[in-house]
């Protein structure tokens, strides 16, 4: 079979025709040139408006790559035409196989961009003989028409968070959809502020804003102000994630505060090597900080107190409706204002503050929580990870969407992987 019969099966275009096919280059840089030619009495299409018109010149014959065939490099050979348009003046055709000046054929476009989502976009320029540029325009140009077709419409929950993603505090604001159907990436935008958040819903838009049923994060002062303002009707469920992890770190300060005292007094370093055993999930501990955490908990230190506050605030969660959940709350904040441990204090304080938002999640049923978003924050974490770190925000930003967006692609007259 003939290389213009595999391109007449797979990448066949109505308006053009494949002619010859020759060797051009010596040994490992050997490549294959098609010619194409547009059918007789076909005129070209204005690439401004998409419409037929008469034809103005030709311009010089130009290279269009397309997807690698037994690893040897295939190039398209056409010499584009200009079109006398009606209403937009003298413009270059459009062709179906190409996308403006880009010098890779929509095929490969989205061949490569397939491969990046696999793999690191350095290794796919690697495997493919390409460079990273073109790898990086590939996708770029798969996410931006994807954010073009992408529905926005019936999104009904929605997650909110910040993510450390370079050295000396730069974070991203991440919106994640939640609902059941459909748990992807919506927006990211850099920094952590609330001028960041509003641009997301600017882009949502009131309409859209006012169906949003629940919305999920943490207790950061300028999301909580953007979602009152913007999504206030919306039930507001504060992240179990976070509540968790402020209560972590207080049982940390504490104990890293005791040992300290400790060693400081010459007395037994019963704190040492505890940390885990303390902020790990009971079910969680390996056998030996079993053993080592019933030994602790027979002392009466600052810390094994802390502890135990941090663990009853567990049962929290279970508790059946609001009025129950209230109650809890109450005997809580009076066991830790009178345990004279001032970090659990302030978690106390802040969370007293925002009580409302603690007892959304009953209100809400239980049908949202802050997993989904942990979960999407990890692939996040991964994506950024494996690309070993992008300099650009609009690189890192190109590489969420493409990983967690779930966008749409064009259609392609065959799948490559």
């Amino acid at each position: 079979m003939r290389v213009k019969s595999i391109l007449n099966q797979v990448e066949k275009y109505k308006d053009f025709v494949y002619e010859r096919v020759r060797w051009k280059g010596e040994g490992r840089g050997r490549v294959l040139e098609v010619e194409v030619r547009a059918r007789a009495h076909r005129p070209g299409r204005c690439s401004g408006c998409g419409e037929p018109g008469p034809g103005y010149d030709r311009l010089p014959a130009r290279e269009f790559e397309y997807v690698p065939l037994w690893g040897i490099r295939v190039y398209f050979l056409y010499a584009l035409r200009r079109v006398q348009c009606a209403r937009c003046g003298v413009k270059v055709e459009a062709v179906p196989w190409g996308q403006g000046k880009q010098t890779l054929t929509r095929s490969y476009m989205q061949f490569l961009a397939a491969w990046a989502r696999r793999l690191s976009w350095q290794e796919v320029a690697r495997f493919f003989h390409t460079s990273w540029e073109q790898v990086f325009r590939s996708v770029c140009w798969q996410v931006e028409w994807g954010l073009a077709h992408r529905d926005l419409s019936g999104i009904q929950a929605l997650g909110i968070d910040e993510t450390a993603w370079q050295r000396g505090h730069r974070y991203l604001t991440v919106v994640y959809q939640l609902d059941a159907e459909a748990r992807r990436l919506l927006w990211v935008g850099e920094q952590r502020s609330a001028k960041t958040l509003l641009k997301f819903f600017r882009l949502l838009g009131p309409e859209r804003a006012r169906q949003l049923r629940f919305i999920c994060s943490d207790l950061w002062l300028p999301y909580l102000k953007v979602i009152a303002k913007k999504a206030g009707q919306a039930l507001h469920v504060l992240d179990r994630f976070h509540v968790t992890m402020n209560l972590n770190k207080a049982v940390d300060q504490v104990r890293a505060e005791e040992s300290k005292e400790l060693r400081r007094q010459g007395l037994e370093p019963i704190l040492t090597r505890t940390r885990w055993c303390l902020l790990k999930r009971p079910e969680h501990l390996t056998p030996q900080q079993e053993i080592k955490l019933a030994d602790l908990l027979r002392s009466n230190l600052r810390t094994v107190r802390a502890y135990l506050l941090k663990e009853d605030l567990g049962f929290f969660w279970t508790c059946q409706g609001v009025l129950w959940a209230r109650r809890f709350l109450k005997g809580w904040y009076h066991r830790v204002m009178r345990s004279r441990i001032e970090p659990l204090k302030k978690v106390a304080r802040m969370l007293r503050a925002h009580e409302p938002l603690l007892l959304n999640w009953f209100r809400a049923r239980k049908q949202i929580s802050s997993g989904p978003t942990e979960g999407l924050n990890n692939r996040l974490q991964l994506t950024l990870r494996k690309a070993y770190g992008f300099r650009t925000f609009r690189a890192a930003e190109i590489a969420l969407y493409h990983t967690l967006g779930a966008l749409p692609e064009p259609e392609s007259t065959h799948k490559f992987c």
